[in-house]
Formats: C-alpha cells, sequence, structure tokens
C-alpha cells in the first residue's frame, strides 16, 4: 500500500476481529461508515467475507450488509463489482450469520436470469435448513427480493410464502404474512 491509501487490510480486519462471541456484531457498523466515507475500503471488507475466522467473516458480512442497505448507487455499484465471487461464496457459506447476511445482500446485485436462478436454488436449500431459524427466516426475504429482478418467480416464491407461513418457525409465520402482504399487493390480486 502506498501512502496516498491509508486503508490497508489490516485496519478493516482488526476492526472485524472483535467481538465478544462468535455472532457479535462487533465494530461491524464503524466498519460499514468507514467504507461508505471511504470506498476505497471496500475491497478490504470484501476479502474479510472469505476469512478463516468464522465470526470475522460474518461480521464482514453484516457490515456489507449495512453499507449496502439504503441502495445507494455507489455502494451498489461496487457490489456489482465482485457479484461472481459474491454468487460463488452464497452455495459455499456454512456459518449462519454469514448466509444471513448473504441472504440478504445477493437479490441487490443486478442479476441475469439464469443468476436469479442460481440465488433462487441456494436460499430455497436454507429453508429446510434446521440449525437457524433466521437463516430461513432471511432466505424468504432473500427470495421476495430476488422477485424484483425475477419475474418469473412470484408465484414460486407467493407459495413458498404462504406454506412457511403455517408450517415455519415463528419467525417464519410473522416474516411471511408481511411478506405475502407486500406481494400480493404488487402482483395483483389472484384470478379466480
Amino acid at each position: 500500500m502506498t501512502k496516498a491509501d491509508p486503508i490497508r487490510r489490516e485496519s478493516v480486519h482488526s476492526m472485524l476481529r472483535i467481538g465478544k462471541s462468535r455472532i457479535a456484531v462487533g465494530r461491524a457498523a464503524e466498519v460499514a461508515a468507514l467504507v461508505l466515507a471511504r470506498p476505497k475500503a471496500f475491497p478490504r471488507l470484501v476479502e474479510c467475507l472469505w476469512d478463516d475466522d468464522p465470526a470475522t467473516a460474518s461480521r464482514a458480512a453484516h457490515a456489507l450488509e449495512l453499507v449496502t442497505r439504503d441502495g445507494q448507487p455507489g455502494p451498489i455499484a461496487q457490489l456489482n463489482s465482485v457479484k461472481t465471487s459474491l454468487l460463488g461464496l452464497l452455495p459455499e457459506a456454512k456459518e449462519n450469520k454469514l448466509r444471513w447476511h448473504l441472504a440478504l445482500i445477493v437479490p441487490r446485485l443486478t442479476l441475469g436470469p439464469v443468476e436469479c436462478a442460481r440465488a433462487a436454488r441456494v436460499l430455497e436449500a436454507w429453508l429446510e435448513d434446521r440449525s437457524s431459524s433466521i437463516v430461513k427466516t432471511m432466505a424468504l426475504q432473500g427470495l421476495v427480493d430476488l422477485t424484483r429482478q425475477n419475474h418469473d418467480s412470484p408465484a414460486r416464491v407467493l407459495d413458498l410464502l404462504r406454506i412457511h407461513g403455517r408450517s415455519g418457525t415463528a419467525a417464519m409465520r410473522a416474516r411471511s404474512r408481511l411478506l405475502l402482504e407486500k406481494l400480493e399487493k404488487k402482483s395483483g390480486p389472484e384470478p379466480r
């Protein structure tokens, strides 16, 4: 790194390593604020998604989710610059916190039909994961968010929301009701 680029991987990395437990948010919000203020830090944040320490990778995903949450063009353009890598990470992710953040992040990418279908398959598989209710709940959210780009999927997603709105965990039932209402308004009344 040069003097002109004071942002080093170690600075973002060291901030993300701080946390009391594996799922603690640590300094993720500070990292997100840093990346928003200094976009050159974005690649350092993304690198941390593949960190050997699952807690660091999870906090990096949390920070990335915060950075891209508002849909600002700059961060979304940077997110799209690493689309292939993120789509590759999605099916490989094992850590629950990493997965639930990826479920929210990936639909923010500009995806083609094949990429949407690929992401949707992974998110649907996560609905069967018995280890985490929040992963399942965020997978439902991600599937709904993908419908903005994949206009062929709303019927399938509506069915999944109806199913999990009746038989899912409490969090899934609550989220399904909210998302179902939102999607049904968007797609119009069902034919009788």
